[in-house]
């Protein structure tokens, strides 16, 4: 770390190291003079162009700026690749592969030439939309190793980053399981039939006997597999131009076969019963009856069909109805089979494969019987499942930026190879389908195995020069597509669990000593060999489709997001983006999940949205720069200045606290359980600023400053308070206090109601600001129009963990302020620690009131309110002032005078002298001027609470010190105290009496808060009367609305 100018650290920079700049460089540069004290923080220009231009792609896998990393970076030695080894023919061996060959044939029969075209179009334009995104993402900025993973967690964070990896990684680890089973269904169906272990019973168990040999033959190939991955990549990546090769060649083969029927067709009769197609088992000759050395002999079929091979024998109904035909399977691209071909041919399972058009004679209700045969479909087709079998064969596209640590200048290659890759293989999918549709005979097309073809391959038929150069070629492809899928998934899983984003992955990051990852060879393994048991191609595409699906659905996303963000950092170079064509790419992902399988899309997104909660929840904090990151930047922008226009409505208003803490010398916060009271009162909703003040300049107390928000932070998360922290540092705490009352906050989301401790410690002579401090707070948020809560006994508070079992709490509405005292204990009980206990509401009444009609217009209050409480009216007898009153108002007035003549210097003390003559009589001159009208009950009230507040002080007036003893048996000095101090005194010990009688074992009472005097003379006497309004109760809220209202009765 190197130290700024002002000695604090600075954070260290991915590339530049710091120069030690010695003592001649000083010299050297005499002419930068002005900037010598930056320069150990901030390089010079032409260092950090140096560093940059030296700057290489390191092999160091998605691992950014980790401790030990410097020391294994090392230059990838060895060629750079282009565009078109690097980038074009990796995409190109990637998307071509089982599904072209083994497929698509099929695919066309099916869903006919019209509908396949719409099927292929859709999902190319889908990839390509994908790639323009990807290549933008790609060329902004350098893309090391880790490519396609690397790039969305970098653009949309951590949490789509792993959500979106992981997806990625089991449709890569699906994908290698779809190969295998390819590779092993060419091996079993077209090259060795004879070599399947478990033979079928009956013709109807020899599907289930091939998904069988499928399980232990993929099991086998899956474990070679895996080994020669572990072994060495090496020879993985020699191989990988020898599988492009069979790939190539065999496309030229298809190509040169279909230029070949246009003028020589291949000589492919297909035996048609009726209009059903016959497979060509167990006989030769298409015909009921031949002629041998002119005598007539029935011919194998006939054997198949009837219970003998006599003319007379009983056959098949369907069989003795309809003769049998020969047709060419491959008639050619100038025979018009193509329009025979267009409209789509979809069937149930076990449905017969039927030339249309070609004559029939339907039999009754036939049952069908078996071992007849007939080339019956083997599962359900329709629209939708196409498109889900169909979409794994325009997977791949990432296989370039895959491999961006290896390119010369992977911003240039992406792009370029990725989408010419998308270009070729588009126009060969869709000019296969077009001349397969114009060649082959539909149900040639529907008949998936190539029974009728004596079982082989459909599209092997076709090529030229012979069906075996296809054979031979896709069982290569299919099984280096295996290969690599089983080699880059492991990377991938490596680079995520490297990345630290998921805890319990982290394992899988190790690998052997060259880097080679073990440990998620064999997890991929393991899943592999789940999509294995499944051993059906059909059932397996779907899967992996969602998942790749759901990947490109987010590299659609974070393109669309970086740009309508228009983040400062958002410049790539490949210019041919537009967040339209981002979004039209995602809307397409989505609609060809739910098209491919609504249910597996919707399984699909749960696992997704699973591991995103889980890395929230978890996962390590990372700051990447993320798009996300923006985007909710930008809509908190926007939601605040929405929230700007005005206040809110009576029915949405709810406390948005500012906790002001007070810390103490180490920075740690003083009351704690102001912060739990905090979060019980808030049940996590709406907004909290925990707020505090540090005494001193800016300048001097930074590190003060940061060492106690880290405090206040930290005590923050152990309660679970959601919210802000806002330290000020202020020359005094009272001005402190006042801009944090003023300024916290921003827009519409300030504060409304200020929450503090009742300073516990006033009367120690030690601290004589704390209640001026207090009472200018409670000035303050009385003038900014703030509700203010203040917590006496804090310290005896709940904690989060603790439940009331059973209790009380008690509201004392005396004064009505906005209806903030319902609508606190309500937002308490929400929370575990009060859920049990119940709500009782007491109100006073006085002498002229009639309290029984009180208590039943607070219960229809109440009720129009929503609120269940208990109701009872206490009523207050007027009676004289008692001499304990009086004793408390003279105790109170002669400690203060004492207080304040301790801590005075002579000067100071004069004019406090004077002070209090002149208060004096301005009390007495207001009190003789205004005689106590019938007032309302409110004033009234409002009078008492004062007064009863500031009378409580004194009550624990310790009077030791000395002339006190003296003032009690002076009884004539009653007669000189305030009059105003007595009436309030006289309030503060009645309500108090009032309280202890009927709250005294509550959990919680809510007090209103009367005003502090408006002269400021009174300030200490107001203390006073609040320490006795509240004394001997264990757990007090005084409240002071901020005179709007908070509650109402309507809907």
């Amino acid at each position: 770390m190197g130290k700024a100018g002002d000695g604090n650290p600075r954070e260290s920079s991915p590339f530049i190291n710091n120069v030690e700049v010695d003592r001649e460089s000083f010299f050297e540069r005499k002419n930068m003079a002005l900037f010598e004290e930056e320069m150990d923080s901030n390089p010079m220009v032409s260092s950090l162009l140096n560093k940059l231009a030296n700057y290489t792609n390191l092999s160091q896998g998605a691992v950014e700026h980790e401790e030990g990393e410097e020391s294994r970076r090392h230059e990838v030695k060895g060629p750079r690749m282009g565009t078109f080894i690097g980038v074009y023919l990796p995409c190109l061996q990637n998307i071509l592969g089982v599904i072209l060959f083994l497929r698509l044939t099929w695919i066309v029969g099916a869903a006919g030439v019209l509908e396949s075209f719409l099927i292929v179009s859709m999902c190319c334009t889908c990839t390509m939309l994908t790639a323009i995104s990807m290549s933008a993402i790609a060329t902004n900025g350098v893309v090391p190793a880790g490519g396609s993973y690397y790039m969305i967690s970098r653009s949309l964070g951590p949490e789509f980053g792993g959500a979106v990896g992981l997806c990625f990684y089991l449709g890569t680890t699906f994908a290698g399981a779809m190969y295998i089973l390819g590779t092993i269904e060419i091996f079993l169906t077209y090259i060795s039939p004879s070599a399947s272990i478990i033979q079928a019973d009956s013709v109807d168990g020899e599907a289930a006997a091939m998904l069988h040999n499928m399980r232990v033959y993929g099991t086998c190939t899956l474990v070679f597999m895996a080994m020669v991955v572990f072994v060495g990549v090496k020879y993985v990546n020699k191989l990988a131009l020898v599988f492009l090769a069979c790939v190539v060649l065999s496309i030229l083969a298809i190509y040169a076969g279909v230029i070949k029927t246009a003028f020589d067709p291949p000589d492919i009769p297909v035996c048609l019963l009726g209009n059903r197609t016959l497979s060509r088992r167990g006989f030769d000759l298409c015909a009921k009856v031949h002629t041998i050395n002119n005598s007539t002999a029935t011919t194998a079929l006939w054997g198949l069909f009837c219970n003998s091979s006599m003319p007379n024998a009983t056959c098949d109904e369907y069989f003795a109805q309809n003769n049998v035909t020969e047709i060419q399977g491959i008639p050619g691209v100038a025979s018009g089979v193509l329009l025979d071909n267009l409209w789509s041919a979809y069937s149930d399972k076990g449905a017969f494969v039927e030339k249309k058009g070609a004559s029939s004679m339907a039999v009754p209700e036939e049952s069908r019987a078996s071992g007849l045969p007939y080339v019956l479909t083997d599962i359900m087709t329709y629209f939708t499942m196409l498109v889900g079998i169909y979409f794994p064969s325009v997977t791949g596209i990432m296989a370039g930026s895959n491999r961006s640590g290896d390119l010369k200048d992977a911003q240039k290659s992406i792009p370029t190879g990725t989408i010419l890759a998308i270009v070729t293989t588009s126009f060969i999918y869709l000019s296969c389908i077009v001349l397969f549709g114009a060649c082959v005979e539909g149900v040639i097309l529907r008949d998936k195995f190539g029974e009728a073809l004596q079982g082989n391959l459909v599209i092997g038929m076709l090529a030229w020069p012979s069906p075996w150069v296809i054979v031979i070629g896709s069982f290569f492809s299919t099984c280096g597509a295996g290969l690599q899928s089983l080699t880059g998934a492991p990377r991938l899983l490596q680079a995520i669990a490297r990345d630290g984003i998921i805890p319990f992955l982290q394992v899988f990051g190790h690998g052997k000593s060259n880097g080679e990852p073990t440990w998620a060879l064999l997890l991929t393994a393991l899943i592999c060999e789940t999509g294995i048991l499944i051993a059906s191609l059909d059932s397996v595409a779907p899967i992996l489709s969602m998942f790749f699906l759901m990947c490109y659905m987010f590299v659609n996303l974070a393109c669309a997001v970086q740009t309508l963000l228009r983040t400062p950092n958002w410049r790539p170079r490949f210019k041919y983006y537009h967040w339209t064509l981002s979004f039209l790419g995602m809307s397409l992902c989505l609609a060809l999940m739910f098209i491919c399988s609504w249910y597996y899309a919707l399984f699909a997104m749960l696992i997704a949205g699973c591991i995103y909660k889980y890395i929230e929840y978890r996962g390590a904090e990372k700051e990447w720069g993320d798009g996300i990151r923006g985007l909710s930047l930008n809509a908190a922008r926007y939601a605040l200045l929405r929230v700007e226009q005005g206040p809110p409505h009576t029915k949405n208003w709810r406390p948005q606290v500012l906790v002001m803490l007070n810390l103490d010398a180490e920075q740690q916060v003083k009351h704690p359980r102001l912060l739990s009271f905090t979060t019980q009162l808030k049940a996590g909703k709406g907004l909290t600023i925990v707020g505090s003040v540090l005494e001193g300049t800016y300048l001097d107390k930074r590190a003060e400053a940061q060492q106690a928000e880290e405090n206040i932070r930290s005590l923050m998360g152990t309660e679970k308070t959601k919210g802000f922290c806002q330290l000020v540092v202020s020359s005094n705490l009272r001005d402190g206090m006042s801009h944090l009352i003023q300024s916290a906050g921003l827009g519409g989301m300030k504060h409304n109601t200020v929450l503090m401790a009742w300073p516990a410690s006033w009367k120690q002579e030690d601290n004589p600001f704390s209640w001026k401090n207090f009472v200018d707070t409670v000035r303050d948020t009385t003038a900014a129009h703030q509700a203010l809560l203040v917590a006496k006994n804090v310290d005896l508070f709940p904690q989060n963990q603790e439940r009331f079992s059973d209790g009380n709490i008690d509201v004392w509405w005396i004064v009505h302020d906005g209806g903030l005292l319902m609508l606190l204990p309500f937002l308490l009980r929400q929370h575990k620690v009060w859920r049990k206990c119940r709500m009782r509401i007491f109100t006073v009444a006085q002498v002229d009131d009639n309290s029984i009609q009180m208590k039943k217009d607070l219960q229809m209050f109440l009720y129009h309110l929503r609120i269940s409480a208990e109701v009872e009216v206490v009523e207050m007898v007027e009676n004289d002032i008692s001499a304990f009153t009086y004793e408390k108002t003279l105790m109170m007035e002669q400690r203060s005078q004492m207080l304040k003549q301790m801590q005075l210097s002579k000067t100071e003390r004069q004019r406090e002298a004077q002070l209090i003559h002149d208060r004096n009589t301005a009390s007495h001159s207001a009190a003789a001027g205004k005689t106590q009208p019938p007032s309302t009950p409110d004033k009234v009230q409002m009078t008492w609470t004062k007064e009863k507040l500031i009378a409580e002080k004194s009550k624990n007036r310790d009077p030791g010190v000395s002339g006190f003893k003296d003032l009690f048996t002076l009884k004539p000095e009653w007669g000189n105290l305030n009059q105003c101090n007595v009436r309030r005194m006289h309030t503060a010990v009645k309500l108090n009496d009032v309280l202890l009688n009927k709250s005294q074992d509550a959990q919680l009472v809510l007090l209103n808060m009367p005003g502090p005097p408006k002269n400021r003379q009174g300030d200490e006497n107001y203390m006073e009367f609040l320490e006795v309004l509240t004394e001997g109760l264990n757990r007090v809220l005084l409240v002071r609305g901020s005179g709007r209202e908070v509650i109402t009765i309507y809907s």
